[in-house]
C-alpha cells in the first residue's frame, strides 16, 4: 500500500496549450492571438500530483518529452539529480529561433535546457510540499514577506487583432499614444491596485515614449516608473532618454543590447539600468557586475532553471550590491504562484516584480490568483497552493491540438506581417 509520502515518480504528464493573448506591441512586432504554454504534472506513487509551467513552443516541448520519461522511478526530492539529467536540445532550433538577440536575449542550448528543467523542478517542489503538508516557500527556507508586490505591465496595444485573425476580444481598448497609455494605467490601478508601472517601449520613436512616461508621471506623481525598449536604442539615444527622464524613472531596462553597451550607458548616466537580456545565466554575471553594466537583475525562474537557482542569483546580487526583481513573459497562474513563492523568500527584493498575468483572460486553474493593492498574498497551503481545472486544461489543449502549426511557436514578427505585409523586425539599434 502506498501513501502520500511515497515520493517515487510514477508518471509525468505534459500538456501543451494555446492561451488567448491580446495584440500587445513590442519592438519585434505584436503578440499572436494565442500563445503556447506547457503544463507539466509530476505524479508520485503516493498519489500526489505536482504542477509546473513553462514555454510551450516546439523547441521547448521536444526536449521535455524525453526528459519526462527519465523522471520515472526517481524521487521528487532528487532535485540536484534532476539537473544532472541529460536534456537533448536541437541546436538548429536555438540557432533559428525568432527571439535570438530579441526579447529574451541571445538564446543558447543551455538557456533552453534550463527553461525546460525549471517546470520540472517546480512540479517536484509542488508535489513534495503537498506530500509534507508544507508550502513551497517553506521548502525554500521560509518566507520573509506575506505579500509580493507586482507592477502594472503597460503595453502599446491595438484595439483588436487584425481583421480576419481569430482571437478573443478584450475590453482594454487601444493604447497608441500617451493618453492611451495613461488610460491603460488607470484601468490597471482600478482593477488590481497597482502602484508602480512599467511601459514596454521600443515601439515608437523615443520622443513619443518619453512623452508617454512623462504623462504617466503627471497622472501618477511619485509612483515608480520603468521603461523597457528591449535593446532597440543606440548608446547615444539611451543616454539622452535617461537624462530626459532621470527625475521620474525607477530604472531603465535594457535600452541597448549587450553588456559592453549597457556599461557605457551606465557610465554616462545616473539612472539605474535593469536587465533580463544581458544577464540571464550565471556565466554572464562576472562581466556585467564588474563593469557596472547593470544595477538591477530581473530574474526569471524559467530562464535561470527554477526557484532554487533564483535564490542563488539573489544571493550573488546581494554580494555585489546589485538589485534584484523578477521578469515576466506571457504566463498562467502556475508560474505566477511559483514566482510569488520564491519572491517571498528573497530578502533583497526591493522592486515590484513584473507580471503579464492581468493580460491573460484564460487560465488552467480552478481559481485565478488575485492582486490586492498590486500585491499577491503568499499562501501557506501545501505546495504551490493551486489546483488544475481539468476541463479548462482540456479545452486549451484541444485548441493547441487543432491548430495547423502556425501558433505553436510564438512569432511576433509573423503576427505583425498579417497587418503589415513585408514587416521585418528592424535591426538593432532601431533608433
Amino acid at each position: 500500500m502506498t501513501t502520500g509520502l511515497d515520493l517515487t515518480v510514477t508518471e509525468v504528464r505534459l500538456t501543451p496549450v494555446l492561451v488567448a493573448d491580446p495584440p500587445l506591441l513590442n519592438t519585434q512586432g505584436v503578440h499572436q492571438p494565442y500563445t503556447p504554454r506547457l503544463i507539466v504534472e509530476v505524479v508520485t506513487a503516493g498519489g500526489i500530483t505536482g504542477y509546473g509551467e513553462t514555454y510551450g513552443d516546439t523547441k521547448y516541448l521536444e526536449p521535455a518529452r524525453p526528459l519526462a520519461g527519465k523522471l520515472i522511478g526517481r524521487q521528487v526530492t532528487d532535485l540536484n539529480g534532476l539537473f544532472a539529467l541529460d536534456v537533448a536540445v536541437d541546436a538548429s532550433r536555438v540557432r533559428d529561433a525568432v527571439d535570438v538577440g530579441g526579447l529574451r536575449g541571445v538564446q543558447t542550448a543551455d538557456k533552453l535546457r534550463l527553461s525546460v528543467l525549471s517546470a520540472f523542478e517546480v512540479a517536484c517542489l509542488d508535489a513534495l510540499g503537498k506530500a509534507l503538508g508544507l508550502p513551497v516557500h517553506a521548502l525554500l527556507g521560509g518566507k520573509v514577506r506575506d505579500t509580493v508586490e507586482y507592477s502594472a505591465y503597460l503595453f502599446y496595444k491595438w484595439g483588436a487583432h487584425p481583421e480576419g485573425v481569430a482571437g478573443e476580444k478584450d475590453d482594454w481598448g487601444a493604447a497608441l499614444d500617451p493618453a492611451g497609455v495613461v488610460e491603460q494605467a488607470r484601468r490597471f490601478t482600478e482593477r488590481h491596485g497597482f502602484t508602480s508601472f512599467k511601459l514596454k517601449g521600443g515601439v515608437f520613436p523615443p520622443d513619443e515614449e518619453i512623452a508617454a512616461v512623462r504623462a504617466l508621471a503627471a497622472a501618477f506623481p511619485g509612483h515608480p516608473l520603468r521603461l523597457d525598449p528591449n535593446g532597440a536604442w543606440s548608446v547615444e539615444t539611451s543616454v539622452r532618454v535617461a537624462r530626459e527622464l532621470g527625475d521620474v524613472l525607477e530604472y531603465l531596462e535594457d535600452p541597448v543590447l549587450g553588456t559592453p553597451a549597457m556599461a557605457e550607458v551606465a557610465a554616462r548616466t545616473g539612472v539605474p539600468l535593469a536587465t533580463n537580456m544581458c544577464v540571464t545565466t550565471f556565466a554572464e554575471i562576472k562581466e556585467a557586475f564588474t563593469r557596472g553594466a547593470v544595477q538591477v537583475v530581473l530574474s526569471d525562474h524559467h530562464y535561470w532553471g527554477g526557484l532554487r537557482n533564483t535564490q542563488h542569483l539573489a544571493t550573488l546580487c546581494a554580494a555585489f550590491g546589485v538589485g534584484v526583481s523578477m521578469h515576466s513573459n506571457t504566463h498562467l497562474g502556475i508560474s505566477l504562484a511559483a514566482m510569488t513563492h520564491v519572491a517571498s523568500t528573497v530578502p533583497n527584493l526591493h522592486h515590484a516584480c513584473d507580471s503579464h498575468y492581468p493580460w491573460q483572460s484564460e487560465d488552467v486553474l480552478t481559481e485565478r490568483l488575485t492582486f490586492d493593492g498590486g500585491r499577491v498574498a503568499v499562501g501557506d497551503a501545501p505546495g504551490l497552493g493551486v489546483e488544475l481545472d481539468r476541463d479548462r486544461l482540456a479545452f486549451l489543449h484541444r485548441r493547441w491540438a487543432e491548430d495547423d502549426g502556425r501558433l505553436r511557436d510564438r512569432d511576433d514578427e509573423a503576427a505583425m506581417r498579417v497587418a503589415e505585409p513585408g514587416w521585418v523586425t528592424p535591426a538593432a539599434p532601431r533608433w
